[in-house]
């Protein structure tokens, strides 16, 4: 019988190997330590027994090359790797805690819990995803939790890198991954999806809220495909306590084809965090599964899913961003707030499946108590939605493509700052008014946006009135903009 070459207090390349705490049928993992990194460490080592499954090896060779690629807080962090002999090993950071895995025993959660997670395993699959890496086996016992809060994706072995050879697709003709969570494009030996982790996602989601898996737990290929033609009982037939949006969120990342679910992880994590702006649909009341009849035609007129051929982005930035326009609602900025939009009516044909979330700051006093009313005794936040809506109305975007946020903070660059990092905002589109004293000595609200959001900042300036101006030719630029990768 084999026996790994690995063990407790062995010093394995200056790493100190302590005890073994975890051994499956794939892979087996070590705690370790190492005099110069000041975290606890992990050792993971492939199952090499007589009769192991050829994918162990294969799906270990693949976390190899992907781990090393990785970084960010919602990975581990990769240390090393190495071999013994024919023993090969990683090595990796340690995260604290234990898994989703042992929340099983609490389920159903509270509907707002879940809500909660999802949108924090969201933004960990597209912090992923940017990274050009499709998971492809997203589950309970992949999912931990660092100490800061930040979700942890684990165990890439059966993972798609954009830019490696995919040799688990390469070398098994059978689909891997994890029966109930798999999507119905997996399923068929599509990997390179990444709208097939929003799938895993939608089923985590379900389990947690209903305790039920929504496909079952099938053990054959049939049954895995059962999942392309059969809906699943919808959540608030289970539960009718299910929020009308968060089952519109749920059916639609199970949708069969992966158009149909959301076009990236950061637009479902955005939909996750602000359920006033989820656009309800027939999902949202569904009680019933479909009938029959419907299945019946699903099944044997549109039985196989379209495989995409050729290679797919990881990452789908260029036909779907999140773009934040932060728009300044007071009547000395008016002439800035239509230049915006017609910066963002530019630029939105070239970007069809761009999702729009209009920004305003309502500032708030350091010190001073605030009025929520104004002078007509209107409530100023929903005053402030209303004139969002009415800036945006000449865009014409479909309710679903378009969102509307009134943020309240004393400091409104910090707070448009902070709304971009949390939700992965591809894109700002925001005005600079015109110099001042204050504003040369504490600077702009635009120029701190520039220098520090972690995405691309276009900044739109209303261009000085100059003799020129005065001329019967009108100029062809009439604002002036720059954009800060």
């Amino acid at each position: 019988m084999w026996k790994t070459s690995i063990a407790p207090g062995l010093d394995l390349d200056g790493f100190l190997v302590g005890e073994r705490i975890h051994q499956g049928g794939m892979a087996s993992l070590w705690a370790a330590s190492h005099p110069d990194v000041p975290f606890p460490l992990l050792v993971k080592a492939p199952t090499l027994a007589e009769g192991t499954d050829p994918a162990a090896i294969v799906g270990f060779e693949m976390e190899q090359m992907i781990l090393p690629r990785l970084a960010g807080a919602h990975v581990p962090k990769f240390i090393a790797q190495g071999s013994t002999g024919f023993q090969p090993y990683l090595v990796m950071e340690r995260i604290p805690g234990t898994s989703l895995l042992s929340r099983l025993a609490e389920l159903p959660l509270p509907w707002a819990e879940v809500a909660t997670l999802g949108a924090r395993i969201a933004t960990a699959l597209d912090d992923l995803h940017r990274q050009h890496v499709v998971h492809l086996d997203v589950k309970p016992s992949n999912l931990l939790t660092r100490p800061t809060g930040e979700m942890v994706l684990v165990d890439f072995g059966l993972s798609h890198h954009d830019e490696l050879p995919d040799l688990m697709g390469e070398e098994f003709r059978l689909p891997y991954g994890t029966a109930p969570y798999m999507a119905p494009e997996q399923v068929l030996g599509f990997r390179r999806d990444p709208r097939s982790d929003q799938f895993a996602l939608g089923v985590l989601l379900y389990f947690f809220g209903t305790g039920v898996r929504p496909f079952g737990d099938p053990q054959r290929l049939a049954g895995l495909k059962r999942r392309i033609w059969r809906d699943p009982v919808p959540p608030r037939r289970l539960r009718p306590d299910c929020p009308p949006w968060l089952q519109e969120i749920i059916l639609r990342c199970l949708e069969v084809h992966p158009a149909w679910r959301y076009p990236t992880a950061a637009h479902l994590a955005l939909a996750l965090r602000h359920p006033d702006q989820v656009k309800l649909t027939a999902r949202a009341e569904k009680l019933e599964q479909d009938p029959f009849t419907t299945v019946l035609r699903r099944r044997f007129a549109d039985r196989e899913l379209t495989i995409p051929k050729g290679k797919s982005p990881a990452r789908h930035d260029g036909d779907a961003p999140i773009l934040v326009v932060a728009v300044d609602l007071s009547p000395e900025a008016a002439p800035i707030a239509d230049l915006l939009r017609s910066m963002v009516a530019h630029m939105l044909p070239a970007l069809p499946g761009a999702r729009v979330a209009c920004l305003n700051v309502f500032k708030l006093g350091r010190i001073t108590l605030d009025q929520t009313v104004d002078d007509q005794g209107r409530n100023v936040h929903l005053q402030r939605l209303v004139e969002l809506r009415h800036w945006a109305e000449p865009l014409a975007l479909e309710e679903g493509r378009i969102s509307f946020h009134v943020l309240q903070s004393p400091d409104p660059a910090g707070a448009i700052l902070q709304y971009v990092s949390a939700n992965h905002v591809d894109h700002v589109v925001i005005g600079a008014r015109a110099s001042s004293l204050r504003r040369t000595l504490l600077g702009s609200v635009s120029s701190q946006v520039a220098a520090q959001a972690p995405c691309t900042v276009t900044v739109v300036r209303a261009r000085r009135l100059r003799k020129s101006d005065f001329k019967d030719e009108p100029e062809d630029n009439p604002e002036s903009t720059w954009t800060v990768g």
